[in-house]
C-alpha cells in the first residue's frame, strides 16, 4: 500500500488541478469566441444570439487574482474511491462534459456547507483552501466519517477568510457560507423569506447570494420577470455593487427607495411628524377613497349624433355601466379606458333594434367620438397621482371627504399644506409624498410586479414605504433583510410580522440570525450595552470568532479632539486594510479638513461614492453608515451622534449600527460624555 501523501505534496496535486481547471475554462472561452451569430436565420436571431454569446463570453472570464474553486467534497463511494467534486463560483467542464469545477449553487455543492459530523449527507472529507494572488498556499481537511474526530486546525482557514484584511467594495462570501446561511439562500424562489439578522451575522451577503441562487436555479422564470435589489442608500449600493458580477451574475437591478419612488422631484423637506404620519398605513385607505370617490354619478343621458340621428344611453344605464366597472376591481384608469367602449356597445345595440347593421368600426368611431369622450369626463373623471395629492393637501373640504373616520381632525389639519402651491407642477413635494405618489399611481395603473425583490435594511422603511416596494414584487418573492435594534427612523417598525403585512407577504418564512462572524466580541458586547434602552427584550447578538478584536477608547478635550482624531487613524493605517472614520454628519467637512492638513489621504462617502477609487480611509457620516464595514473604525463623539437624531430612541439605535461597523478593531474618541447607555468603559 503506498504511503499516504505529504501535506505539501497534496497541496501541489490541487494547484496542478487549479492549472487544469483554469486551461479548461480557457478552453471553453475559445470555443464560445468561435461561435459565429451571423448564421443564424434571420436578422433578429442574430442580434439576440450575439447578445447570448456575448454574455456568455464574458462569464468565462478568468480572474488571476482569485482561484476557481475554494473547497471540495470526498463523497462516500458505493465501490471503489471516494468520488471528488472541487466547488467554485462557476461551472468548468472538460471535452466530455464532465465537472472540473462545480458551481457553489448546484444541488450537489449543499453538501458542502451543510454536511456535519451528525449529518454527513455522504460526505467523508470537506476540504478548504487558503488562497493567494491565485495560487493555493494552505488546505485544511474536516474528515466526517467518524463522528467527534478532531481535525487538524479546523476553522483556521475558514477564519482566516472572514478576518482578511479588505479595502473597496464588500466582497462574496460564497466561501465561508455557514449552514443556516446557505438554508436561507436555497430557499425556494416561491417562498417569501425575512431574515432578522444582528450586526454581522451576514444578512445582506445571504440576501445577495439568494439572489445568484435563484438567478442559477431558475434562470428562465427570473431572466423573463426581473430581480431587484433596494439598499438605504447609494453609498451601500456601491458598496455591495461587486459581489453579484463577482458571482457571475450581472443582469439584476439595483436601487434606493429614493430612486425607486423618483425621490428626484423632492423640492421640500417637513418635520418627521408629518412624515410619520404621511407613512402611515391609513393613508393607503384615504387615498383610495380619495381615487374612487372621483366618479360622478349620471344625471343625464348620453346623447350621440350620428348623420341625422341621435342615439341615446339613458342615465341610468350608464350609471349601471359605471358601478359594474367599479365593481370589477380593476385599477381606475383601466376601468375608465373601457367605458367609452361599453356606451358605444349600447348605442349599437340601439343602432340594431332600429334596424341598422352597425360593425365593430362603427362601435369603435362611437367610442372615439367627442360625444362619448365628454360623457366619460362628466361620470368618470382622468385623474393623475400629483393631482390628487395636490387636491387633498390644498383642500380640507376633499381632505375631510376623503378622510371618512380614519383620520382626526387634527391630523387632518397636520396634512394640509400652510401655504398650497397654486398649481400641481409647482407643488413642493417632500420625501414622505413620494410614496403616497406611487400609492395613487398604482390605483390608476397596476404598476409592474418583478420576479424577485431583496429588500435590506427593511426595518427602516414606513408602511407606506413597505407597500411600495410591494408592488413590485406582487406576483413574485421577496427577501426581507434587517434587524429591529438598527431601526433609525422615527417611522421604523416594531415587528416583522407587521412589516411583511404592508409588503403584502404575510405567508412568509421568519429566520432569525445572531451568530454573528463578522464584529469581534469585545466590539459587540459593547454596542449590546444599548440594546435594553432602545430595543428591549431583542436578544444580543454573539460573536463565535476566537479573535475577540480591540477596543479602545480615548477621551480627549474640545481642543485635542482633532489631533486625537487623526492619531487613531494613522495608528488604524499602520495594518492593511480598510478604515472607517464614522462621524456626526455636521463634523465631517471638519474632520476631512483634519486629515488632509495631516496629509492622510482618504475619501468622503458624503461626496465621493460611485468614484472607481478604493481609498483605505473613508469619512463616514453616520447617516450613511449603516450596512457597510470596515476591518478598523475610528467613531468621533458618539455622544453627538445620538444627539443629531429626533428622539434617543433612534438617536441610540443609530449609535448601534456606527459602534457595529469594525470588522476587527473600534476606537472611539470623545471629548463629550458617552452617552449613559454605554455605561462606564
Amino acid at each position: 500500500m503506498p504511503a499516504p501523501a505529504t501535506p505539501t505534496g497534496e497541496l501541489e496535486r490541487e494547484q496542478d488541478y487549479l492549472d487544469h481547471a483554469r486551461a479548461e475554462l480557457a478552453r471553453m472561452r475559445t470555443s464560445a469566441e468561435q461561435l459565429d451569430a451571423s448564421r443564424a436565420s434571420d436578422a433578429i436571431s442574430a442580434e439576440v444570439l450575439s447578445r447570448v454569446l456575448a454574455r456568455r463570453i464574458a462569464s468565462l472570464q478568468d480572474d488571476p487574482r482569485a482561484t476557481l474553486f475554494f473547497g471540495r467534497i470526498d463523497l462516500e463511494p458505493s465501490d471503489g474511491p471516494a468520488e471528488q467534486f472541487h466547488i467554485g463560483r462557476r461551472h468548468v467542464s472538460d471535452e466530455a462534459g464532465d465537472p472540473v469545477v462545480v458551481d457553489w449553487r448546484a444541488p450537489i455543492s449543499t453538501a458542502f456547507y451543510r454536511a456535519s459530523p451528525t449529518d454527513r449527507m455522504d460526505v467523508v472529507l470537506r476540504r478548504r483552501f487558503g488562497v493567494d494572488r491565485g495560487r493555493l498556499t494552505a488546505l485544511e481537511d474536516e474528515h466526517l466519517r467518524e463522528r467527534g474526530t478532531p481535525t487538524s486546525g479546523t476553522g483556521s482557514l475558514l477564519a482566516a477568510e472572514i478576518e482578511r484584511p479588505r479595502t473597496g467594495p464588500m466582497r462574496d462570501i460564497v466561501s465561508t457560507i455557514q449552514p443556516e446561511q446557505d438554508e436561507i439562500v436555497r430557499s425556494d424562489v416561491a417562498v417569501s423569506v425575512c431574515v432578522q439578522g444582528a450586526p454581522g451575522t451576514g444578512k445582506t451577503a445571504v440576501g445577495l447570494h439568494r439572489a445568484a441562487w435563484l438567478l442559477y436555479s431558475f434562470r428562465e422564470r427570473l431572466d423573463r420577470s426581473g430581480v431587484l435589489v433596494v439598499g438605504p442608500n447609494r453609498a451601500f449600493l456601491d458598496h455591495i455593487g461587486a459581489v453579484l458580477p463577482s458571482l457571475g451574475e450581472v443582469r439584476v437591478g439595483h436601487a434606493t427607495i429614493e430612486s425607486l419612488l423618483d425621490h428626484a422631484r423632492v423640492r421640500a423637506e417637513e418635520p418627521s411628524e408629518v412624515a410619520t404620519l404621511k407613512g402611515d398605513a391609513r393613508l393607503a385607505v384615504v387615498l383610495r377613497r380619495a381615487v374612487w370617490s372621483s366618479l360622478v354619478p349620471a344625471t343625464e343621458a348620453l346623447v350621440v349624433p350620428r348623420g341625422v340621428r341621435k342615439w341615446r344611453v339613458p342615465a341610468y344605464e350608464a350609471r349601471d355601466l359605471v358601478d359594474e366597472l367599479a365593481a370589477r376591481g380593476v385599477r381606475y384608469s383601466a376601468a375608465r379606458d373601457l367605458l367609452p367602449q361599453r356606451l358605444a356597445h349600447h348605442v349599437l345595440l340601439e343602432m340594431e333594434r332600429a334596424g341598422d347593421a352597425p360593425d365593430d368600426r362603427v362601435q369603435d368611431a362611437v367610442a372615439r367620438s367627442a360625444a362619448v369622450k365628454k360623457y366619460v369626463s362628466s361620470v368618470w373623471p382622468a385623474l393623475d397621482p400629483q393631482g390628487l395629492l395636490h387636491r387633498l393637501w390644498s383642500d380640507p373640504d376633499a381632505l375631510r371627504a376623503a378622510a371618512g373616520d380614519d383620520l382626526t381632525e387634527h391630523e387632518q389639519s397636520i396634512l394640509l399644506w400652510d401655504k398650497p402651491a397654486r398649481t400641481k407642477g409647482s407643488a413642493r413635494w417632500s420625501r414622505a409624498d413620494m410614496a403616497l405618489l406611487d400609492e395613487v399611481d398604482d390605483l390608476l395603473r397596476r404598476v409592474p410586479s418583478l420576479g424577485h425583490v431583496v429588500l435590506d435594511e427593511a426595518q427602516d422603511l414606513s408602511p407606506m414605504q413597505l407597500r411600495a416596494v410591494g408592488r413590485r414584487c406582487s406576483t413574485g418573492s421577496v427577501t426581507v433583510l434587517g434587524d429591529i435594534a438598527q431601526g433609525t427612523t422615527p417611522w421604523a417598525t416594531a415587528s416583522w410580522a407587521e412589516a411583511m403585512r404592508h409588503l403584502g407577504k404575510e405567508d412568509h418564512d421568519l429566520v432569525v440570525l445572531d451568530r454573528g462572524f463578522r464584529v469581534p466580541a469585545l466590539v459587540i458586547d459593547y454596542a449590546a450595552r444599548l440594546l435594553p434602552h432602545m430595543a428591549p427584550g431583542l436578544g444580543a447578538p454573539v460573536s463565535v470568532r476566537d479573535n475577540p478584536g480591540r477596543l479602545e477608547i480615548r477621551p480627549t478635550d474640545i481642543a485635542g479632539l482633532d489631533g486625537e482624531v487623526v492619531a487613531a487613524v494613522e495608528q488604524a493605517c499602520a495594518a492593511a486594510g480598510s478604515v472607517g472614520v464614522i462621524v456626526p454628519d455636521a463634523s465631517v467637512e471638519r474632520v476631512s479638513a483634519a486629515l488632509g492638513s495631516a496629509g492622510v489621504p482618504h475619501g468622503r462617502l458624503d461626496r465621493d461614492h460611485g468614484d472607481d477609487e478604493d481609498h483605505q480611509v473613508e469619512v463616514v457620516p453616520a447617516s450613511v453608515a449603516k450596512g457597510l464595514e470596515f476591518d478598523r473604525t475610528v467613531v468621533v463623539e458618539p455622544a453627538a451622534i445620538a444627539a443629531a437624531e429626533p428622539d434617543e430612541r433612534t438617536g441610540l439605535r443609530r449609535l448601534y449600527v456606527v459602534l457595529t461597523r469594525a470588522v476587527s478593531e473600534l476606537t472611539i474618541v470623545h471629548a463629550e460624555p458617552l452617552p449613559d447607555a454605554l455605561g462606564a468603559a
